[in-house]
């Protein structure tokens, strides 16, 4: 737009007898944007040159034609108004707003110097200036015209490709529910590997165009399952080797489907590799590593997830943190390690977890009702409390399933890695299910692990029907002590309970003798209640407490981060070292020591200013703060490592550790080897704090005999 500007007022400059140093400026001014644009496109530097040309079209260009073309009574104003066309084409956001600002300024100053100082505009005759005024109106009324063409044909363009890529979707939606109406138990399963792939895509930094695209690919990835046979698919328990060779058929069936879709041809790419391994052992071509493309070895990661979170014929869905530790073994051998801890960080983050099978579920494990005929019939699914201080209100009430005999509403508290009651050994074991005890809301109680138990009573009568009674339950977790208090008609009861430690989480199952129990209504606080809320009943649980300290206080972390020391100022030959010791309760590889590197005005891991470079584990993860930090680690596991199993095991005995630090201005090299697994992280600070420190945490271990030496 503003070459054709230039180059159409050089033949009318000379037409209107324009000094011969205006014409001559106008045409070296295009020759250069000419140059500059061929460079721009030739080493594609377009988005930058769209600030670049902003810049000199509203500070050179334009003052410089308003000077040299008659000022304010020639055809200046007009060519003013291709700096704001100009500028509200190409800019977007703030910058938009920024420089239409400043081109506003430069027009005022423009107008306010030519008025005072005349003698440094250019003015022609009132004839010059008439056609001036002319060329500069047929010049910017050609441009305008071009545009308002050229942005409606890329509109109807623009519909157009809109109504492919709806008709696209659309077919993509059908091909993906006729994949789901194969098996119950798959039902939303491609949705869902679409969303965690594309959320993964956005952690590797694609461009919103790519995740869109991979979102696409991995959308279809099971479409060959349409050509697998109905009996196979849905068969209700574990498939025979037969079967499974079937099976293992669907992705060389998708990507024959999926070929003929010319349009997009790279989604033949994750219906045929999605099950390929970065090992090499997986299937159809047993390709291996880099070999594998890119989105296939994204959408890998995103379907073992599912499959495991979700629930099949012959399982219910693995809980979460079970399968986090899943994800964590097949790093290198099932998964690309890159994507594989991106799923690992996206299921850190879903405190909620939300990322699963959606399910409709009420507070009585999916029904309206629960109807107890004997205690632990039948149990609602576990209601949460803690880890944070909030009291949880749960409103219930209660009917007597034969009106002859009593009823006796009861709580089962309990802790499982799925937060369900289990009664079979099987599932006792697999999902460390522990129950602390039982309580009837008369205010007798059952002690199993809890330490102990206390109750208060303050019953002063029997509700007023007895067949059918209301209660109001608060409960709320502090550490190791709960306290849950009942009230009816009839009055109050109180129970408080100490818990065996502060590291299991706590549940309570609603069930009950004789029980009908309805209108099940779940409120939880939004203000923390203090530490003493709970009075204590028995000592805080403590593994650091007869243990020897070094040189700053041990420290016990119950849970994902709860604690952590002070920060330890980062020095060049410093070298850390400390006793770990992973709790009981720890069950899984990443309840262990972490490091923390990082920043904050008063030298602790929290609170305002803390800013967070890196959080290494001792299994040999890390993560980094995007955009402060950039960090390389290398993690090298040795011929020594004994296994996850053994590894896990020996942490819970307890073992020493030492880390050692290089620092070079804001580089800092962190190394240290336990377990047959060396670490060694190299973070480069971007941010130039004005001190960099480390902090030991964890995850259910307790960390003493810290001992900090400069060499």
């Amino acid at each position: 737009m503003v070459l054709l500007a230039l180059y159409a007022a050089v033949p009318f400059g000379l037409i209107m007898h324009e000094p011969l140093s205006a014409t001559v400026s106008t045409l070296v001014g295009a020759v250069l944007f000419s140059v500059y644009v061929y460079y721009v496109f030739k080493n594609d530097r377009i988005d930058k040159a769209r600030y670049v040309l902003s810049i000199v079209v509203v500070v050179i260009f334009l003052p410089a034609m308003f000077f040299t073309n008659g000022g304010a009574t020639g055809g200046a104003p007009i060519w003013l108004l291709l700096g704001t066309i100009y500028i509200g084409l190409i800019l977007n956001g703030r910058l938009k707003f920024i420089m239409l600002l400043l081109n506003a300024v430069i027009l005022i100053t423009c107008w306010v110097i030519g008025y005072y100082h005349p003698e440094l505009v250019t003015e022609y005759s009132r004839g010059g200036n008439y056609f001036d005024s002319i060329a500069a109106l047929m010049i910017v009324g050609t441009i305008v015209y071009v545009l308002i063409r050229f942005h409606m044909a890329l509109f109807r363009k623009d519909e157009a490709s809109r109504n492919q890529h709806q008709l696209f979707e659309q077919t993509a939606i059908a091909l993906v529910n006729a994949i789901d109406a194969k098996d119950e138990y798959t039902h939303g399963h491609s949705s869902r590997v679409a969303e965690y792939s594309k959320k993964i895509a956005q952690m590797c930094g694609k461009t919103p165009a790519e995740c869109e695209e991979i979102y696409y690919i991995a959308l279809l990835h099971d479409v060959g399952k349409i050509g697998i046979p109905g009996h196979i698919i849905s068969k209700n328990g574990k498939l025979t080797n037969e079967e499974y060779d079937v099976i293992k058929r669907h992705p060389v069936l998708g990507s024959q489907i999926l070929k003929s879709i010319s349009g997009y041809p790279d989604l033949v790419i994750g219906a045929r590799y999605h099950h390929e391994r970065y090992d090499g052992k997986g299937y159809p071509d047993r390709l291996k590593g880099g070999d594998i493309p890119e989105v296939a070895r994204i959408i890998s990661v995103a379907d073992a997830y599912d499959a495991m979170t979700s629930k099949r014929s012959y399982r219910d869905p693995i809980p979460q943190q079970k399968v986090r530790e899943e994800i964590v073994k097949g790093s290198g051998t099932q998964f690309d390690p890159k994507f594989a801890k991106i799923m690992q960080h996206l299921i850190d983050l879903d405190t909620e977890y939300d990322m699963k099978e959606k399910t409709v579920v009420t507070e009585l494990a999916g029904k309206s009702e629960l109807n107890c005929e004997k205690c632990r019939s039948e149990i609602s699914d576990g209601i949460l409390l803690g880890p944070d201080p909030w009291i949880k209100t749960i409103s219930l009430k209660c009917d007597a399933l034969d009106p002859e005999k009593p009823m006796s509403p009861s709580i089962i508290l309990f802790d499982s890695l799925d937060g369900r009651y289990h009664d079979i050994p099987h599932d006792i074991k697999d999902l460390n299910y522990f129950e602390y005890a039982k309580l009837d809301y008369d205010g007798e109680s059952e002690c199993k692990g809890a330490r102990k138990i206390a109750v208060e009573k303050n019953l002063s009568g029997s509700a007023e029907n007895p067949g059918s009674v209301s209660y109001a339950i608060s409960a709320v977790k502090i550490k190791d002590h709960i306290q849950i208090r009942i009230e009816n008609g009839g009055g109050t009861v109180t129970f408080t309970i100490a818990l065996p430690d502060s590291a299991r989480y706590a549940y309570m199952g609603l069930t009950g003798d004789n029980c009908r129990i309805r209108d099940v209504g779940i409120v939880t606080s939004e203000d923390f209640v203090p530490e003493d809320y709970i009075p204590r009943i028995a000592e805080e649980v403590s593994y650091i407490k007869d243990q020897p300290s070094g040189d700053i206080p041990n420290v016990q972390i119950d849970g994902y981060r709860f604690d952590a020391t002070e920060g330890i100022p980062v020095r060049d030959g410093m070298v850390i070292s400390f006793h770990t010791m992973s709790l009981p309760t720890a069950r899984l590889i990443w309840h262990c020591a972490y490091l923390d590197l990082f920043y904050s005005p008063d030298k602790k891991p929290s609170g305002e200013g803390y800013r967070e470079y890196a959080l290494i584990r001792l299994d040999g993860e890390n993560w980094e703060a995007e955009g402060i930090s950039e960090n390389k680690t290398v993690v090298n596991v040795g011929d020594d490592f004994p296994g996850w199993d053994e590894w896990k095991a020996a942490n819970k005995k307890g073992i020493d550790c030492s880390v050692s630090f290089k620092k070079e201005g804001n580089r800092v090299i962190a190394s240290t080897e336990n377990l047959g697994i060396s670490l060694r992280i190299t973070s480069t600070i971007l941010d130039d704090p004005p001190e960099i420190y480390v902090s030991l945490t964890g995850d259910q271990c307790a960390i003493t005999n810290i001992r900090i030496q400069h060499i």
